[in-house]
């Protein structure tokens, strides 16, 4: 009997797969439209889709992702609806590439750092000191190496379930600081949120890379357990008010920060039509060909010009300064992730690494500029 009892016991997430998701063949939620009969309905296809992600619809890549969302619903003529959850109100911060993987959402926001396990051969596109001066260009790159490489497709497809819709990336982040910062040997001892790689940065500079989740950073800054925030993008960070805190803007050379991926479960991508297949595909090029330069210039500029106003401080370090900073970080930064990732995952890093330098050599200099150079720009 209690074997019997057993086997009819299933997990949450087992039963959220199998019930939530409804038509498990198809892999997506096919649901009714309003006024439409359930023949018409199976005839028409119709699509609703759950967009999952952790952070707040304010923040750029959100702001980006609401564009595609809204735009594939629009194109669609009503075939796919999108339900959107934003801020973890589905998933928390770490479950949102599972919940793609298991069927549980359809549509998320992924960034690396949260998945190094999950993502190990990505990480690969994720750097600092690189020559990647804008992000526009890094945007570029990440979409031709995973074109360019079977292994990522891979690792996307055959290891998480995910069909990439497109990239997208968090534009820049200076370091924002509690006090000036003019070089490089002022970080020495400071703690600074750090984000993913952006820890081992600040640990290679001198400083304390602290992983301090987002949503506490605000906090932090003001009790004091932090000096300063980096791998923070910068347009969020005005949305999110760090610089009320933290006032001295500084751009450090790091470049363009933060490849992310916006992905669908594969089996709701292969459900679609293929003319549905093709609003897809097309509202992701009109993405890279002219919405995200548009957007984040326009995000930009309103956050310089609304920090400004604030009373923030903005500055550069010198030339000779971010030379110093480069040599520290590169190619020691991506020469630990081919001896201690690629390597055990039997990739050849190194051609990997030499491909992304013919990218960014082909797509610089980008056209997105960074926030110091809006300053630059229209304050001085």
């Amino acid at each position: 009997m209690r074997k019997n009892e057993k086997s009819r016991k299933i997990s949450r997430r087992a039963f959220l797969r199998d019930t939530v998701v409804g038509g498990a063949a198809l892999g997506a939620s096919l649901t009714l439209a309003p006024g439409l009969r359930p023949a018409e309905a199976k005839k028409k296809g119709v699509w609703t889709l759950k967009y999952d992600c952790y952070i707040g619809q304010s923040a750029e890549t959100a702001q980006l992702d609401n564009w595609f969302l809204d735009e594939i619903a629009k194109r669609s003529d009503g075939r796919i609806k999108i339900k959107k959850f934003w801020s973890g109100s589905l998933h928390k911060v770490g479950q949102h590439l599972p919940a793609i993987r298991d069927g549980l959402s359809e549509i998320s926001l992924i960034s690396y750092g949260y998945y190094p396990a999950d993502v190990p051969l990505s990480r690969g596109l994720e750097w600092y000191y690189r020559g990647c001066d804008h992000a526009d260009t890094l945007l570029y790159v990440c979409r031709d190496m995973y074109n360019q490489t079977p292994e990522l497709r891979r690792e996307w497809e055959d290891r998480n379930n995910a069909k990439v819709l497109y990239f997208t990336n968090w534009s820049y982040c200076p370091l924002l600081m509690k006090e000036p910062l003019s070089n490089i040997a002022g970080l020495k001892g400071k703690k600074i949120r750090g984000y993913g790689i952006g820890a081992d940065t600040i640990n290679r500079l001198g400083g304390r890379g602290m992983p301090i989740i987002a949503g506490e950073v605000y906090t932090s800054l003001e009790r004091g357990i932090l000096d300063g925030a980096f791998a923070f993008a910068f347009i969020t960070a005005e949305k999110m008010k760090l610089h009320e805190q933290a006032p001295y803007v500084v751009e450090t050379g790091a470049g363009a920060h933060a490849p992310t991926t916006v992905v669908m479960n594969i089996n709701t991508y292969r459900s679609f039509p293929d003319d549905l297949k093709e609003v897809v595909n097309k509202t992701a090029e009109d993405l890279y060909n002219w919405r995200y330069l548009e957007l984040y210039s326009k995000l930009t500029k309103e956050s310089v010009d609304k920090m400004v106003k604030a009373g923030s401080k903005f500055s550069t370090w010198p030339d000779s300064e971010i030379r110093k900073a480069t040599s520290i970080i590169q190619p020691a930064q991506t020469n630990m992730w081919v001896e201690k990732i690629a390597k055990p995952q039997n990739f050849d890093g190194k051609a990997f690494q030499a491909k992304v330098d013919a990218l960014i050599k082909k797509y610089e200099p980008g056209k997105l500029k960074n926030p110091w150079e809006v300053y630059k720009e229209n304050y001085m």
